[in-house]
């Protein structure tokens, strides 16, 4: 069933569906929840990146303290009808890369709090540990 192509095994799709206990053996189910909030959150990165160089250039222009008051509500109403409000920074939501959970997520691994007790737990994590009193 299994056959040996550059020097990994390539399993034949029926042997797994047909047996589930090889999951225990290194083979993992991955886990991908791709739903309407995490679509909405690629969409809003894919525009911030797209934005960025436009709407820091108007927001400095708008916060000048030198610059008269007439230009920047000038560039005010552009920011309003050029830029998409869901370009800002506020709008990006911080999601666990595992689980796509948007609250409790620890912003250095970028998975959530469930997902790295876990592996920190079972000791998959390097250079971390619980903390013992």
């Amino acid at each position: 069933m299994a056959t040996m192509i550059c020097g990994f095994h390539i399993f034949n799709r029926s042997l797994l569906q047909c047996n589930p206990n090889l999951l225990g053996y290194g083979l993992q189910e991955i886990r991908n929840y791709v739903g309407c909030r995490v679509l909405r959150d690629q969409k809003r990165r894919r525009w911030a990146k797209e934005y960025a160089e436009e709407r820091l250039r108007l927001v400095a222009m708008k916060r000048n303290d030198i610059l008269p008051i007439e230009l920047k509500e000038l560039v005010g109403k552009q920011i309003d009808e050029t830029i998409p409000r869901q370009t800002a920074l506020r709008q990006l939501t911080p999601r666990c890369v595992v689980t796509s959970r948007g609250r409790g997520t620890v912003q250095r691994w970028r998975i959530s709090r469930f997902i790295f007790r876990h592996l920190v737990d079972y000791n998959k994590m390097a250079g971390v540990q619980r903390a013992i009193w």
